[in-house]
């Protein structure tokens, strides 16, 4: 038997749905005017900057971005055209290859990340007190636990 949403559940979903849409709408805009990088670019770039080497492997990299291989492969043949990455062969697996943080790919995330993280904190954190802040990490820590 289907379990319907109540309607607090149903107004719930549609708001959480809607929210993640404009809210991601509205970041890769202003992250793309005041820097030319799109989100996509910005997470990538995001990866590498997170690892001491700046270099990653591309099934890696596709496993914790949750994209299909080939996604990502037609994106960052579009980065490395623009000098953000570079893709390095691999010496333990002749299939396969690294993907590295080129000098300007760390220059253009260290230039987008100050305007990216005042956008997040005017349309996100401003708005919302610290006990919210909480519920807002509690409540999406939880979902993740049920999606791993």
């Amino acid at each position: 038997m289907t379990r319907w949403l109540s309607d607090d559940e149903q107004r719930a979903w549609r708001a959480f749905v809607s929210l993640q849409a404009k809210l991601n709408a509205q970041l890769n805009r202003e992250l793309q005017a005041e820097s030319d990088l799109s989100l996509a670019d910005f997470e990538v770039l995001v990866h590498l900057t997170d690892r001491d080497d700046g270099r990653v492997r591309a099934f890696e990299l596709a496993k914790e971005m949750l994209w299909e291989k080939s996604r990502l492969s037609h994106h960052l043949a579009r980065m490395k055209r623009r000098g953000l990455i570079d893709r390095v062969e691999c010496d333990e697996d002749a299939r396969g290859s690294y993907i590295e943080l080129t000098p300007e790919g760390r220059r253009a995330i260290e230039h987008a990340a100050p305007g990216h993280v005042e956008t997040v904190r005017r349309l996100i954190f401003d708005q919302l007190t610290p006990e919210q802040v909480q519920a807002l990490r509690t409540i999406s820590e939880t979902i993740l636990a049920q999606l791993h």
